[in-house]
């Protein structure tokens, strides 16, 4: 096999002392079915970042130091695709050197230990398979894609159908790159249900779909990084987004498919909602308070303090977010209590800060603060409400002028 310029290397250096590989795992071949840190749960679907690290780093370490470059990040052009051409030879060594340490039990503890453990170890051959199957993660995005396009369901069963689903550990490679494409699970899980005739949980497993739904529970998982976010510079977009498409794919599961009382599923959406609803909790602890603080007047010489006030924004819009997500989150205790603090405070501080605003209307502090009141007031409440404040706010500025 011809080598390539910007991936094959000779290192004459001591194993110990070769570099770790730089840049993506793979250069992005696979990443169709990584997943972040924590993976939540086993799935023959998904690859957690750490495992698919590790196997690279065997890989370009132990395995083919003659064939890839440890310090290539994956960025030289045609990196990938040399990688690819080269991926037939790197699992046939991978294979052979898994074989031969298979019968030799102390070979297979150093592995392990090189591996960073025997989770990362057992994890392997999920990724060499992802590996073998590269060219079809692809397709199977398309494929998703393309689900998002179908309004007949026959046509969607059809092609759920065309899927491999008698081979598990290809089918649920495919289900997960498929899915993270998919806007609208509940729109399979009708399909799937139309195709078994039943919603039972037994029934799409009986008829291969199971992976699917372990896909579904898998992507609803992945979202936890995204709301780990904290502090004035979080993406508050990305966490909204995050929570909603955690409630879509949760909804499909639980709001379509019967699950027996203590089945697999059920404990993994048990567990699942539970890592997800202690994760957005801290989010809505604070929003009243945060209201508060954003929307008081302070002694002396008044200002608005533009920090607090995006706080209480951003708190807004998770409430609210959230509200539509509630089915699927263990917050309702929660929810409702904080839902009715902060709609009390705001109709105080509104009509407060609105009566203050009419006797001055050129008070920029006060309409600024009015201004981010009515925002907050239109997630809380609704837009009908919102406008009738901004004209009320409109006409005490007419009068004035």
């Amino acid at each position: 096999m011809p080598d390539s310029p910007t991936l094959v290397q000779k290192l004459e250096t001591a194993p110990s002392r070769r570099p770790k590989p730089a840049g993506r795992p793979f250069f992005g071949l696979i990443d169709a079915v990584l997943v972040p840190d924590p993976a939540g749960f086993d799935f023959d679907g998904a690859v957690s970042e750490t495992h698919a690290a590790a196997a690279w780093t065997w890989m370009v370490r132990d395995i083919a130091p003659d064939l890839i470059d440890a310090g290539a990040t994956g960025d030289e052009p045609g990196a990938r695709e040399a990688l690819d051409a080269l991926m037939p030879e790197l699992l046939q060594r991978a294979r052979a050197a898994l074989a031969a340490t298979a019968a030799d039990a102390e070979m297979t503890r150093r592995l392990k230990v090189q591996f960073g453990g025997e989770t990362a170890f057992e994890r392997l051959p999920v990724v060499l398979n992802a590996l073998k199957c590269r060219s079809l993660l692809d397709k199977a995005q398309a494929f998703g894609r393309a689900a998002n396009g179908m309004a007949d369901e026959a046509a969607l069963g059809l092609a759920l159908q065309s899927m491999p689903l008698s081979d598990h550990a290809v089918s649920a490679l495919l289900m997960q790159a498929a899915m993270g494409q998919v806007t609208n699970p509940s729109k399979l899980v009708t399909a799937v249900i139309r195709l078994t005739g039943s919603a039972s949980e037994k029934a799409v497993q009986r008829a291969g779909f199971g992976p699917l739904v372990d896909a579904m529970l898998s992507h609803a998982q992945a979202q936890v990084p995204a709301l780990q976010q904290y502090g004035a510079f979080a993406d508050i977009d990305l966490v909204c987004r995050a929570i909603d498409r955690f409630h879509r794919l949760m909804r499909a599961v639980t709001g379509f498919i019967e699950l027996g009382r203590l089945s697999r599923w059920s404990m993994l959406v048990a567990a699942v909602t539970k890592n997800v609803s202690e994760v957005v909790e801290p989010k809505l602890r604070d929003v009243t308070l945060d209201v508060n603080l954003a929307l008081r007047r302070h002694q002396g010489t008044d200002r608005l303090d533009s920090d607090q006030v995006l706080a209480a924004l951003n708190g807004c819009y998770v409430l609210a977010t959230v509200r539509d997500c509630r089915d699927s989150l263990a917050l309702n205790a929660m929810f409702d209590q904080i839902w009715t603090q902060v709609g009390q405070s705001l109709e105080v501080h509104v009509q407060r800060n609105l009566e203050i605003f009419r006797q001055n209307p050129t008070d920029r502090v006060t309409g600024a603060r009015l201004d981010a009141a009515i925002k907050m007031a239109e997630l809380r409440f609704n837009t009908e409400y919102a406008d009738v404040l901004r004209r009320a706010r409109d006409g005490a500025e007419k009068r004035a002028g």
